[in-house]
């Protein structure tokens, strides 16, 4: 993925659209993308899961790999 508002960062925001970390995890992030994926799912018992779903899909949209 080039770096922010590419086409791949675009794919990756829409992707945590639907699925929180879904896009992180397209942008090869692992970690951050359980880390949201679990958080999300806990939250949404408590209907703040929301808060996380948007976090998920600007953290993808935002990502600038340090190269």
């Amino acid at each position: 993925m080039a770096g922010r508002g590419s086409a791949g960062n675009v794919i990756a925001a829409l992707c945590s659209f639907f699925i929180p970390g879904l896009g992180q995890l397209l942008q090869a992030r692992i970690l951050m993308a359980i880390v949201q994926f679990v958080l999300a799912g806990v939250l949404w018992w408590f209907l703040l899961g929301w808060i996380i779903h948007l976090w998920s899909i600007i953290d993808a949209a935002t990502f600038k790999p340090s190269n």
